[in-house]
């Protein structure tokens, strides 16, 4: 859940779109808006298994760390977070699709929230050096050949056809 949880799919966690339940899950850079940090959430079975002790973190408990996670669960805790997740992810995607869709490289594009992949036919790491060069940090996934598309959860709906355009 490091990259998919915490709100990135317009869900708290992504396995509640497939109603999938796992019984132990992580959780870190979303957390905190990326500082350092991170949890593990297990349910009441698994927890039963674990001993006082047998868990702990040298470095738990940053004030700072601390502060910053809770600032997180303050702006994901608005009702309208997930749901504007949700809309910016279907019409970053809609642009996507009217913009790159018919393109000879592109295969699919993919996406929940403001987590997108576009799955290309040809290996996607010329592409995302490209993108790198002109400013726009994006990422390989999969077998090298989808470019990941994670924008801040907080982007502008506004500022999502700049992004397309720099994928164009």
């Amino acid at each position: 859940m490091v990259q998919c949880g915490l709100g990135r799919t317009s869900y708290l966690w992504a396995h509640e779109a497939y109603a999938v339940y796992p019984d132990i899950m992580t959780l870190a850079k979303p957390l905190a808006g990326g500082l350092p940090t991170g949890a593990v959430l297990v349910t009441e079975t698994v927890a039963r298994a674990i001993n006082l002790g047998d868990h702990g973190s040298t470095f738990a408990g940053s004030p700072l760390i601390s502060g910053a996670g809770i600032a997180v669960l303050d702006k994901i805790s608005n009702p309208r977070f997930f749901a504007n997740v949700l809309e910016k992810g279907q019409y970053f995607k809609g642009l996507l699709v009217q913009k790159l869709g018919q393109n000879s490289h592109v295969k699919y594009i993919r996406g929940l929230g403001l987590i997108t992949g576009m799955e290309l036919h040809v290996s996607a790491f010329p592409f995302v050096d490209a993108c790198r060069k002109s400013g726009l940090l994006i990422l390989t996934a999969g077998k090298g050949n989808v470019v990941r598309i994670t924008p801040p959860l907080i982007v502008l709906k506004q500022e999502l056809p700049w992004l397309t355009v720099c994928l164009y």
